[in-house]
């Protein structure tokens, strides 16, 4: 296993939007979270890198453990987490791209600032990434002047430059049309050959259906079942999936 998490629990106010959340991914996985809008999926992913703080219960990525049971946030927790964000890339719905720097300069800007890495060899990497996600050849454009899909292979790029062990995606391509998000996901399923770690929250059943390992449903705040996709997709066992995929699909 390369991440696990236990017990997750996490209120905003008088709203308690996860309830003991708990997953444990092996290497190499693909899984897709899905479930309807408001249930915790954002929110739970986000937790899994320490970008909301978990009121109880743990994460572990890579070795790397964090656990709360409520209480203040210490420079302890912090120091704890930024360890354990190294190991964990996020990819977001809005690509959040800086905008005053070309495609080539956003890829830069972490390995230099945060790891400190020699402008040759960050240039170096950062070329072989948009090479992989098919962007080398507007590597000196601003990200204004790309379509939506290049926008977020691009973020993708500058996630995979930090050299993390897991990917995290929250709704990669719900801002796309159904074209441009298919570059999106086939960079996603190249990783997944690649045997990349990736855990993603979609409302794409078609790529959770052909591209995952596992497929999480959740709902209320909790993980309702889990399994693989010709099971859980097809068959599922709760009234609760059944009830949403009749829905969506």
């Amino acid at each position: 296993m390369v991440l696990e998490a236990e017990h997750i629990a996490k209120r905003f106010g008088e709203v308690e939007v996860l309830r003991g959340v708990s997953l444990r991914v092996r290497r190499g996985d693909l899984v897709s979270i899905i479930g309807p809008s408001g249930c915790g999926k954002s929110t739970f992913l986000r937790c899994l890198n320490c970008l909301e703080l978990p009121d109880r219960g743990s994460v572990t990525a890579m070795g790397v453990r964090i656990e709360r049971a409520g209480g203040r946030w210490t420079r302890v927790d912090e120091h704890i987490a930024h360890r354990l964000r190294a190991h964990v890339g996020m990819v977001f719905q809005s690509f959040n791209l800086f905008a005053h720097l070309s495609v080539l300069d956003n890829i830069l800007l972490a390995p230099r600032v945060v790891k400190g890495e020699p402008a040759h060899t960050a240039r170096t990497q950062a070329m072989t990434l948009l090479e992989k996600v098919g962007l080398a050849d507007v590597a000196q454009r601003y990200p204004a002047s790309l379509s939506g899909g290049q926008q977020q292979r691009a973020a993708i790029a500058r996630a995979l430059a930090m050299r993390p062990e897991i990917m995290l995606y929250d709704e990669p391509t719900s801002a796309l049309d159904p074209l441009v998000a298919e570059e999106v996901l086939e960079v996603m399923r190249t990783l997944d050959a690649e045997g990349m770690t990736q855990i993603v929250v979609t409302h794409d059943m078609r790529f959770a259906q052909l591209a995952s390992d596992t497929v999480i449903y959740m709902d209320g705040g909790r993980i309702i079942e889990a399994g693989p996709p010709d099971l859980l997709c097809v068959n599922p066992s709760d009234e609760r999936t059944r009830r949403f995929l009749r829905t969506v699909l």
